[in-house]
């Protein structure tokens, strides 16, 4: 399990956006005669209206990737080892040398647990031999310090692996990648390092599938095409959302609501009902992350 793991994260090809992500060759044309930076913006802004994108850049821009030619869908990035765009990038990870993103993040995570439970049992099944070094029971030869290297080289990588996997699993609990958690998406309203989360379980789905049986195994389970994601938008009221983000530690003055309303036509699956979003609105809460 460990080394199928370790070979699907590594040979698993980084999923890059569709080219629906793409300017059309009208727009495309006119962006690049453009030289004014805000009418760039705007031949974007007209394009990503027809596309599920919710993210801006820290200036409210639309994401544009110059090297790629393509919109950035939602959580995707550039990688500059890999020179492309990858869907839900985590990072590039030199030790199976290859992104890990939307494609391979379930069995980059599964690596990691495997390698802890590897580890584990080496050290479990050497420590015997470990204690009749240590009490000096061991016969003299030169397998003795073999014993000492593996013994000490297993609990090492245990406790490093397991360390990296205990934030990896915290990360898909949050639905969180490594980037995401060290600077928050940012949406129409502003800055929410939890606008992606759907709660506990529907995070874990996300990327685990909804089935647990194939949980533990490497095989693709993951929902959804990484090209869009569910934010947390709701049906309601100015009176719940201020509710929701008492919740939080904040709430609204009176008399203002800090909701904003999208109007991309788009179709989420959620659990086992669907919602789609092509009659009435769609409100998200975003709250603020503290300074």
């Amino acid at each position: 399990m460990f080394i199928w793991s370790y070979w699907k994260t590594i040979f698993s090809k980084p999923a890059s956006p569709s080219k629906a992500f793409g300017l059309p060759r009208v727009e495309k044309e006119a962006y690049e005669r453009e030289e004014r930076a805000e009418v760039q913006q705007e031949i974007l802004k007209k394009v990503a209206r027809n596309l599920p994108i919710y993210t801006r850049t820290a200036g409210g821009a639309v994401r544009y990737c110059n090297p790629c030619q393509v919109i950035k869908p939602d959580r995707c990035h550039h990688c500059s080892t890999c020179e492309m765009c990858v869907l839900k990038m985590d990072h590039h990870c030199p030790w199976v040398n290859n992104c890990v993103g939307f494609s391979n993040y379930k069995y980059f995570v599964l690596f990691l647990a495997y390698a802890a439970l590897y580890c584990a049992v080496i050290c479990a099944t050497v420590i015997q031999y470990f204690i009749k070094f240590w009490t000096k029971e061991l016969p003299e030869t030169h397998a003795k310090f073999h014993i000492l290297f593996l013994f000490f080289v297993a609990a090492l990588f245990f406790i490093s692996v397991l360390s990296l996997l205990s934030y990896h699993l915290w990360l898909v609990g949050k639905n969180r990648t490594t980037i995401e958690a060290f600077r928050a998406p940012v949406f129409t309203n502003g800055p929410d390092k939890n606008g992606f989360s759907l709660g506990f379980s529907r995070n874990v789905a996300e990327v685990f599938g909804d089935q647990a049986k194939h949980w533990i195994f490497p095989v693709y389970s993951s929902l959804g095409d990484g090209h869009s994601f569910l934010a947390r938008l709701v049906h309601i009221d100015p009176e719940q959302a201020n509710s929701v983000l008492q919740q939080n530690g904040k709430s609204l003055a009176d008399g203002e609501t800090n909701l904003s309303v999208h109007g991309n036509n788009i179709q989420h699956t959620a659990d086992d009902s669907k919602e789609k979003v092509d009659e009435g609105q769609m409100v998200s809460v975003t709250v603020e992350s503290e300074p």
